[in-house]
């Protein structure tokens, strides 16, 4: 696809986020000038603010960043038949050991960890479902019983073993298909942030689809203020503002992507156990120190639930969540003690 790189004045994210200014406390080390691209990438635009001392090492910068997200994409998409991740959902069933790219390892490993911690909630292996659930959206239709059971049973995070030594996986059940959609965009996040801190560029921040990273405050900044857009429901609470620094920011939640089917409302975030969109209707928030640990959990907790799933996130170093629903005609907010702190004072830094 084309490239579209445009320098703006002022970055508006899309989906459930809003970049806004924070308040200035600290002097600038430097003269710094802002910039801020977009590229459409992994099937949805990915934006990259940043700043720098001049615009020929801002456009170096976003290019090599972009390229970054798009091999990644090459190698993590269940879209791509040709992909990393396709070719080793082939093997499953054969009961072959697969190399695996340092990517694809570092992906699966982090996946597996927070499958293993939430019990199922968040499991890699659910493609065969998501796929049937992906149809059913676009037919308006739940699946046909029997093929939702066949496609069942070849969902479970046990059904895949990483071997350390070889670094390769391999998947024990016919017909399991791997689907990283829920911290594919979590990992690319945090690479094409590495690209730009190997450069020099440690101001920056990237996103995707209500999904974001952030390295240093801009110049004279506290932090990263992001507005965290609320449930859309009537009588909703309203927005709410956190300050980032080295952070990663995930949300999770059937705010765009939903379909209702005989009057009930379905997500797009299908349960590992059911196979079946969630019908709960929620917006998740998580706070994390990298992106691909906000994405696997607030896809976790909105699987889990506020009880089960903030009981996940206390056990995530420095992780924190923020959870709106509505699971009937109330509106329920809860958020975990750590969140607070984001909201108040903003957090301390997480590198060490």
């Amino acid at each position: 696809m084309k490239r579209a790189w445009h320098p703006r004045p002022h970055c508006i994210l899309g989906g459930c986020l809003l970049l806004a200014a924070a308040s200035c406390t600290t002097p600038h080390r430097a003269a710094l000038e802002r910039f801020e691209y977009w590229e459409p990438q992994m099937g949805m635009p990915f934006r990259i603010v940043l700043y720098a001392p001049n615009p020929a090492a801002a456009q170096a910068a976003a290019k090599a960043a972009f390229n970054r997200i798009a091999a990644l994409n090459a190698l993590l998409s269940d879209y791509e038949d040709d992909s990393e991740l396709s070719k080793l959902s082939r093997t499953a069933g054969t009961g072959r050991f697969v190399p695996l790219s340092q990517d694809l390892w570092r992906v699966l490993t982090r996946a597996q960890a927070i499958a293993r911690r939430s019990d199922g909630a968040f499991d890699v292996t659910v493609g065969p479902c998501v796929q049937l659930w992906r149809r059913a959206r676009r037919q308006r239709a739940l699946p046909e019983p029997t093929r939702l059971a066949d496609a069942r049973k070849a969902v479970g995070y046990k059904h895949l073993t990483l071997d350390p030594r070889t670094r390769s996986a391999r998947l024990h059940a016919p017909g399991m298909r791997l689907d990283l959609g829920g911290i594919a965009k979590g990992y690319a996040l945090d690479e094409a942030l590495a690209v730009l801190r190997t450069r020099g560029l440690s101001s920056a921040l990237v996103a995707a689809g209500g999904d974001l990273v952030v390295g240093n405050p801009p110049p004279g900044k506290k932090g990263w203020r992001i507005e965290v857009a609320p449930l859309d429901a009537p009588g909703a609470p309203p927005a709410r503002h956190v300050l980032l620094r080295n952070q990663a920011l995930a949300t999770s939640g059937d705010l765009y992507q939903r379909v209702e089917i005989d009057g009930r409302r379905y997500s797009h975030i299908v349960d590992p156990h059911t196979g079946i969109g969630l019908t709960d209707h929620a917006l998740v928030t998580v706070i994390a120190d990298d992106g691909m640990t906000a994405d696997a959990l607030a896809t976790a907790v909105s699987v889990l639930g506020p009880a089960s799933g903030f009981r996940l996130v206390d056990k995530e170093r420095h992780a924190a969540a923020l959870m709106a629903r509505q699971p009937e005609n109330a509106i329920e907010l809860s958020e975990t003690r750590a969140f607070r702190r984001f909201l108040e004072a903003g957090p301390r830094a997480t590198s060490q």
